[in-house]
């Protein structure tokens, strides 16, 4: 499902926005997309990152601060956006592919004492809208947008903008489903119809902020596997406001709770990980293949969720739900 295409009135936009507002004095617990989540997700807490862009999207509204658009969440660089659309997180490893390319683990390395160095840069992430004020917000005719958002024609941040909207209309992978939506509510339901079940349903995220990740060895002190063998991965997309590429590939998945101590800082983070089990189907020169000196088809491979970025996987036993 992609945007509705629609001219709204900026004047009834900002009367949303202020209503809204008036709201958001209450924490992000409060908020209509917070009681939505815990209808929806029993179990799974909110991450704080999204909480948190609940938040700004009432406090500090895009249509009234307009947030630059930067091209630091998804891209089309260094086989992001290629076929297939796997592992797409913005992380680097050490090797001689580091610079500028995404990085990636084996599922053998899924286990307390493995160690690995992983940095995730910073990222600005958009305000999630209200579902009210994202329903009536333009999201896929380009024009509407640029205007509504004060986004001059030929800048740099309509360049992103059109290359975001680009990636959300085209077509998926064979095999795999795809959606792009601008609500928090409409990512969880729009999850939930490509796992095929409208309950029983978990989400986890990476327990990071905007501030990323500093480089350095890790090890793991804890790893646990979430349910199900097929997820869906939602990804934070560059735009004015926030905007998820959710998508499930054809292929078996595995997906981990993973806690990682710095070796250098000895700071922990948690965060999730998927593992793609089957990469037959990826092109020999995906990074994921020169990162880990591998082949299609070999053995399974593994990527963190970025800062904001969710999967969710239908319940089994017990899923470990996201702090």
């Amino acid at each position: 499902m992609y945007g509705r295409v629609m001219r709204p009135s900026v004047v009834l936009l900002f009367v949303l926005v202020a209503g809204c507002a008036a709201v958001g004095v209450h924490a992000a617990a409060g908020t209509p997309a917070a009681r939505f989540w815990e209808a929806a997700l029993p179990g799974s807490p909110m991450p704080e990152a999204v909480a948190d862009l609940v938040q700004e999207g009432i406090d500090h509204s895009p249509l009234v601060e307009h947030f630059p658009v930067r091209d630091n969440l998804e891209s089309d660089n260094n086989g992001w956006g290629k076929p297939p659309h796997a592992a797409r997180e913005r992380s680097w490893a050490d090797g001689p592919t580091s610079t500028g390319l995404p990085g990636y683990f084996f599922q053998t390395q899924v286990r307390v004492g493995s160690t690995m160095t992983v940095f995730f840069p910073p990222a600005a992430a958009p305000p999630i809208l209200p579902l009210e004020v994202a329903e009536k917000v333009p999201f896929s005719n380009l024009a509407d947008v640029l205007s509504t958002f004060d986004i001059a024609p030929g800048s740099a941040a309509a360049a992103t903008v059109r290359k975001s909207l680009s990636e959300c209309q085209a077509q998926p992978d064979a095999g795999d489903v795809k959606s792009c939506t601008s609500s928090l509510e409409a990512t969880v339901q729009s999850a939930m119809r490509m796992l095929g079940t409208s309950h029983d349903v978990w989400a986890s995220a990476s327990a990071l902020t905007g501030a990323g990740l500093p480089r350095q060895a890790y090890v793991v002190q804890a790893a646990a596997t979430l349910d199900g063998d097929r997820h869906v991965g939602c990804h934070a997309v560059s735009y004015p406001y926030a905007v998820y590429l959710c998508h499930m590939t054809g292929t078996p998945t595995k997906a981990y709770k993973m806690t990682l101590r710095g070796l250098r800082g000895g700071s922990t983070v948690d965060m999730t990980a998927i593992c793609h089990l089957d990469t037959s189907n990826w092109s020999p020169s995906h990074p994921a293949m020169k990162i880990l000196h591998t082949q299609p088809g070999a053995a399974p491979v593994c990527h963190f969720m970025a800062p904001v970025n969710l999967v969710f996987g239908k319940k089994t036993s017990n899923a470990y739900a996201s702090e």
